[in-house]
């Protein structure tokens, strides 16, 4: 069976000087390469105004999918706008933690 989206393992040559050679495998964020790498990369999910654009993005699809009569596209779009909504609350709750902390160190030192 040959997958042709997979690349090709080589067989390693000793190293010249300091040039190396990329493994046949990526890895990012201890994961593998499916696909996500460019998402996990620029740390899109932990920046709440891309979470919030994001999830604004799939809400203006979802209606116009409904518009357009599919029921079934606008529902898919609302549930990847709810999973985004859902992120957007956690970051907006650690960002609330993380002003929390910091307010009783400043009183102590004044």
């Amino acid at each position: 069976m040959n997958n042709n989206n997979r690349r090709r393992n080589f067989r390693s040559r000793p190293q010249k000087s300091n040039f190396r050679r990329r493994s046949g495998q990526m890895i990012v964020n201890g994961s593998n390469n499916n696909g996500n790498i460019s998402f996990n990369r620029n740390g899109s999910m932990n920046n709440i105004h891309n979470v919030e654009k994001t999830m604004q993005k799939y809400q203006q699809l979802a209606k116009d999918a409904q518009s357009n009569g599919d029921p079934v596209l606008s529902q898919n779009y609302l549930q990847h706008a709810d999973h985004y909504l859902r992120r957007f609350n956690e970051l907006i709750e650690k960002r609330e933690n993380l002003v929390e902390k910091s307010l009783p160190e400043d009183k102590t030192l004044s």
